[in-house]
């Protein structure tokens, strides 16, 4: 997918009205904070995700889970939206295949990259396309304050982790990065154009397409064992239907800025589910890290804000 178009599409997000994302209650009000629950509810919900899908690996490869986890999403989605797919245009459907496209380029080049290298890196790495897009898609200057300390916690959290890292490993994660960049760009579009998740519906139906001979090729039938499937399942509610529903939708109320510096809480997440559930002890470098990051993610949100009270 050219840059340009991506670029056009997130600063065409980041232009839009806030009181059109949805209303923002006075005073502070709770539903102020919806939008950031939801993406970090989606953040954790993702991580528990990969946790099963590292079970899962040994059984059906990379591309295998990548297969399982979109096949059996896309089947749950269809099965609860339903979606129409009469009274759509040309301009719908190309965001479709350009979201499910991006969705799909997403995760092979993420798993290939976590085959090769450290998940903390290759999150780390990944989160870097986000964070680009926050700066090219911003037209505030307190967004380049705000995205430039996220990439520093980034940069702090990946610190002295990078060295010797498998070249290749390294580059499927900065290219799953771009990709992220661009699924935000395209999530928040078809959420414009299409009601409640049925977009998400059928560009993940897209997606999984593309990665079925994928998945084919690899595991042949160790993707027809049940328990595969089953954890497959796992994989597919916890990383897939309910994440990026849930990002879908803090879309419609977020600036695409916004939304991508706040996709720098995935590394800080990642830590601290490394630290609650793995037992990896946290350095102080990387509470800095994380501090920096969770600093970066609230002066996004408190300028959104700003920017919608002054509407």
């Amino acid at each position: 997918m050219a840059v340009d178009s991506q670029v056009a599409g997130a600063k065409a997000v980041a232009s839009a009205p806030a009181a059109a994302a949805g209303p923002v209650a006075p005073g502070g009000g709770p539903r102020r904070f919806g939008p950031v629950a939801l993406v970090v509810a989606g953040g954790l919900s993702v991580q528990f995700g990969s946790a099963v899908a590292v079970l899962l690996m040994p059984r059906a490869g990379a591309l295998g889970v990548v297969t399982l986890r979109l096949v059996l999403a896309a089947l749950v989605l269809l099965l609860v939206c339903r979606p129409k797919v009469r009274g759509y245009g040309r301009a719908d459907w190309g965001t479709v295949v350009a979201f499910g496209t991006a969705m799909a380029g997403m995760n092979v080049l993420f798993y290939q990259s976590i085959d090769r290298i450290p998940l903390g890196a290759a999150v780390t790495l990944e989160v870097l396309g986000p964070l680009i897009l926050s700066v090219i898609a911003s037209r505030r200057l307190v967004n380049l304050l705000w995205a430039g300390l996220a990439f520093g916690g980034v940069a702090l959290l990946g610190g002295g982790g990078f060295d010797g890292l498998d070249p290749l490993g390294a580059g499927f994660a900065l290219a799953a990065g771009a990709m992220w960049a661009a699924y935000i760009v395209f999530s928040a579009r078809t959420g414009r154009r299409f009601p409640q998740a049925d977009g998400l519906a059928l560009a993940m139906a897209f997606g999984a397409v593309l990665t079925l001979p994928l998945g084919i090729a690899e595991a042949g039938d160790a993707l027809l064992v049940p328990s595969t499937i089953a954890l497959g399942l796992g994989v597919a509610l916890l990383s897939s239907v309910l994440p990026y529903t849930l990002e879908l939708l803090a879309l419609r109320r977020l600036p695409a800025p916004t939304f991508a510096v706040l996709m720098s809480l995935e590394p800080a997440i990642a830590a601290g589910a490394g630290f609650l559930v793995l037992h990896q002890a946290l350095s102080v470098t990387d509470g800095l890290a994380i501090a920096l990051v969770i600093a970066a993610s609230m002066g996004a949100v408190r300028t959104q804000r700003a920017a919608a009270a002054a509407l």
